[in-house]
Formats: C-alpha cells, structure tokens, sequence
C-alpha cells in the first residue's frame, strides 16, 4: 500500500484518536468540578408553607413576612438541613427573583456569550474544591436552600453548584478584577467618645450588584440548634454573613483590602463571618476561629464584643493574620490594613497610596470628631454623609464619600444593649429599623416596635436626590452601551442635562468622555476627560486611567 493511499486512513485515526481525548477530558474535568451533596438521606422536613397573610408566611415555627418599612424578616430554627429547606421554601419567589437579578448584572457587566460561557467554566475549575473549605454545617444548609432554587439557569451549573459559588462571588470578583464593588467604611467609639460611654458600632456595606440586587433586604434571624442565636442582614438565598450581632452581644462586619490573585478557592470570607458569628462569644474566641480558617481574600472583620466593651480588627490576608486594636476609644476600618504585620506590606501601602481607601479613613475620623460624643442620631448621620474632607461639596456618587449612594445596607449595633438597626431602601437613606435581641428570637414574630425606628433622612425629598437618580439612570444606560454596543443616543439638551443633575462630580464628564470615544469623536472625548480631571477624582488609579485614556485619543 501507498503513503498516499495510507495517509487519509492515518489522518482518520488521529482525529480519532484526538476526539475519544478530548472526550475523556471533557467528562475529567466535568467530574473534577462537579460537587458532591451532602448525606442527608432520612430527615425530613416539614415544607407545607401556610400563607397567614399577604407577604407573611410560616412553616411550623418558622416564618417570613414583609415589614411596613420594606425590610423582609425571617426567623429560623433547628438542625443545618432542616433550616435550609425551610429557608428555601419559606423564601423562594425572593431567592429566585434574587438569582436573576444577579445573573442579569453578570450578563451586563460580561455581555460576550462566548466570554461568559469560558468564565464558567473557569469559576468551576477554581472552586472544583471549594467544600472542602466550608464547614459541614454549612453544607448542609445550602444544600437545603438550592432546592427551591430554579432549574432556569442549569446552563450555569446544578443549584447546589451554583449556590456554593454564589458565596464565594464577592471573593471571586473582589480577588480577580479589584471591582470596585466593596468599598465598605465602618467605625467603633466607647468611653468618652460615645454619648452614654458604651460600644456603638457603625458602618456601610457599599456592596454594588445594582438596585434590584438590594430591592428585598433579608433580616435574619437564626436560632440554630448548635451555636449562639444570631441576626444578620443580607439577601435571599445567601447563608453568609456581612454584617451581624449574636446573641452574646458580638457583631462582624466585613471590609475587603487589597489582594494578590489567588490560584484556588479556600473558605469564602462571609462564610468565615457567620461561624465566627454562631460559636464566638468573645474576642479571643473570634481571633481563634478566624486563625483555624484559610481564606482566598484579604480582609479585615472589624469584631465588637459586649463583654469586653472593646472592637479589634482581624486583618486576614490568605497566607497571613493579624489582630489591630487601636488601644483607644475610636477604631476606624476602610479598605486597608493598619496593623504592624500587614500594614507595611507593599500592596497595602500601594493599596493606600492610589485607592480611596485612605481618604475615607481620614474623613471618618474627621465625621466624628466633629460629633462626638457619638449617640444614635449623630451615628446615623455620619454613615449618611455625602461630603468630602472639611464637608467640601465633591459630587455624588464619589467613592470618596462615606455615603457612596449605592450601599445596600447602613447598620448602627449597641452590643451592650443588643440592639441593631438596619437601614431600609434606600441605600442608607430609608428609616433604620430597630431590632431587640432579648425579643427576636422567637416562633412568634415580634412586632415592630416603633420607638427604635431612626427617621429617614430628609435628602429623600429634595431635588437632589430626584436629579441624581435621574443621573444615575442615565450613566447605567451609557455604561450598557459601553459595555454592550446597544443602541443609545441623547440630544444635546439631555447631554446637558445628564451634567446638570450632578455638575460637581467627574462621573457625568469621565461617561461622556467615553461615550464620545466609543463613537470616535475625539474632540470631544478629550474636553469632557479634561473636565473630569478637573474635579475630585476617587484615586490615582482613575485619574491614570484618564490620562492613558487622554493619550490614545490624541
């Protein structure tokens, strides 16, 4: 037989050959990536879900309901499982609208199918191990939870998949891109700093997956059958914790720093916080669980303690920790490390020197020294703050600002009283509800107690805040077209518009330097990025952005 004859038989092997490999290595890597449920076989739950009355519902002692400020309330009990069909069943239409508001903001924010479809498959492959690092209890109950999760997004992964990576998501992002999604302030004051000299704890969770993603805030509160009673705040479906107090009067808030990129997924930050919150009653107990748990982020957890009157901050960097207290009566937490272990590392002071971290730092401090001593009212007002250093008018919406006008939630704890209040809608600007933790914990949901509720702030009603919704619907819409190519163009009436409903700010000037790049005019993609330089930018890292961006467009 001929070469030539031979040779297409030769070639039909090998692409056989190479499709029975790449066979094999498709189902490798689906096996790889593909988690295991957990052993659950043989307990039952009871899942009747009873509709008491509109937006309240109960399954056995558990229940659900809608308060009259907005804020959705859920009181849990029992084993991991059991809490977490019941969560599920209880909460399913908000878990599932939750999810797809979720998607919907990834699908936005990556509108390629191809790139979204690789991302994936990279997501599967770096959290292919990412049980491994969540504690069993856990497991369980998102087991519980991914139940009542929809098969519409199977094309992502199965619901137990997809709900184990959903609590790594702010990790994943946070530690890959820097999005600038967490940008959280929080503080601590006691003794001559506070208005009756007890701990008083505050901050903001400026966490930013868009409005619908903080439309139906969830209120938590759980009284597992291991553990300490708990209440924390956060969204359908998510069993982490961002921002809590335990029944022993200890609270957790959380504050992402900067990261190196990891290579794989260890134990997703909030998830860190809720077992810290369940089973630590002091300091010392918190430092102890937080020391025994490796983590993918850097991260600081600024902890109170009713018992010892004090808050420290665990500074968590994932091959390294330390514990900062101020030895003072104020801590003040952004988005950088303060202890001599990690405060000196040379991505933290590159994270100082170009973020805004910095900035909000040195303006809490300013906020309250103006304040003190610090009581209920003051505290909210100051999360509430929409100004620069020395109350300098720099725009709204600038991260520089400890009110950002995208928070998803402002919370204020008294551990000694174990009281919280939780801001409703929006953002921070709502009424902050107020919660007793002697009360809660109860199959017979509380009422409201009107007298812990703090007003709403009277921005709502001005027309600045009117125009700067309507500024911010018109950035989303320019930021889709950037993103997407999608149809968009305004007149020059509204061009001016847009600037006009929030001039002093270099957002509308560094949008519709971009926009004008985008449609190759140059001209004015120059004067608009100049006029953003001219304002207050967030950090160096943007105002290099700008000018890199100056150059090509020259």
């Amino acid at each position: 037989m001929s070469l030539s004859r031979s040779f297409p038989k030769f070639l039909l092997k090998l692409f056989a050959c190479l499709l029975v490999l790449a066979l094999v290595l498709v189902i490798w890597f689906n096996a790889r990536i593909s988690l295991s449920a957990p052993q659950v076989a043989g307990i039952r739950v009871d899942t009747v879900r009873v509709r008491v009355a509109p937006d309240y519902y109960r399954i056995g002692h558990n229940w659900l309901r809608k308060n009259r400020h907005g804020l959705w309330e859920m009181y849990l009990e029992g084993s991991p499982y059991e809490r977490g069909v019941i969560y599920g069943q209880l909460a399913r239409e908000l878990v599932n609208d939750q999810e797809n508001v979720f998607v919907e903001q990834i699908r936005s924010m990556i509108p390629n199918a191809s790139v979204l479809n690789w991302l994936k498959y990279f997501v599967g492959w770096f959290n292919r191990d990412i049980d491994r690092y969540i504690p069993q209890e856990n497991l369980e109950e998102i087991y519980g939870i991914s139940q009542s999760f929809s098969d519409s997004f199977n094309f992502i992964g199965k619901p137990y998949y997809r709900v184990l990576n959903y609590h790594a998501a702010h990790d994943i992002g946070h530690a890959l891109t820097d999005l600038n999604m967490v940008g959280c302030t929080s503080f601590a004051v006691n003794k001559e700093l506070s208005a009756d000299s007890s701990l008083i704890i505050g901050r903001n969770f400026d966490f930013n997956m868009g409005d619908g993603f903080a439309r139906n805030k969830l209120m938590l509160f759980m009284k597992p059958d291991e553990g300490y009673a708990f209440a924390s705040v956060g969204w359908a479906g998510f069993t982490g914790v961002v921002s809590g107090m335990n029944e022993k009067g200890l609270t957790i808030t959380l504050n992402a720093s900067k990261s190196d990129i990891p290579y794989k997924a260890k134990t997703p930050i909030s998830i860190l916080a809720r077992e810290i919150l369940q089973y630590a009653g002091s300091i010392g107990e918190a430092v102890a669980i937080a020391g025994k748990r490796e983590t993918f982020v850097s991260e600081s957890l600024l902890v109170g303690s009713a018992a010892e009157d004090k808050a420290v901050i665990i500074e968590k960097t994932p091959s390294r920790m330390d514990v900062y207290d101020s030895g003072t009566a104020l801590t003040v937490c952004s988005n950088h490390y303060q202890g001599s272990a990690l405060g000196s590392e040379k991505t933290n002071l590159e994270n100082l020197e170009n973020s805004d971290s910095g900035y909000r730092f040195n303006r809490m401090r300013e906020l309250i020294g103006n304040s003190v001593p610090l009581d209920l009212k003051n505290s909210v007002s100051i999360l509430r703050n929409t100004l620069g250093a020395h109350d300098e008018f720099i725009g709204y919406g600038n991260p520089k600002s400890i009110n950002q006008l995208l928070a998803h939630h402002g919370i204020i704890f008294k551990p000694g009283e174990r009281r919280l209040w939780v801001s409703a809608n929006p953002y921070q600007l709502g009424v902050f509800v107020g919660y007793d933790l002697k009360k809660v914990f109860s199959p017979v949901p509380f009422p409201t107690d009107s007298s812990l509720v703090l007003p709403a702030d009277p921005f709502l009603a001005t027309q600045d805040y009117r125009n700067f919704e309507e500024f911010k619907k018109t950035a989303n819409d320019i930021r889709k077209y950037l993103m997407t190519g999608q149809s968009f163009s305004f007149s020059d009436a509204e061009e001016r518009r847009f600037i006009s409903n929030n001039p002093e700010s270099y957002l509308p000037y560094l949008l519709l330097g971009d926009y004008y790049k985008k449609r190759e005019d140059c001209g004015k993609a120059l004067t608009y990025y100049r006029s953003a330089l001219g304002k207050e930018l967030p950090s160096a890292y943007e105002e290099t952005a700008i000018r890199d961006k100056i150059e090509k467009c020259r």
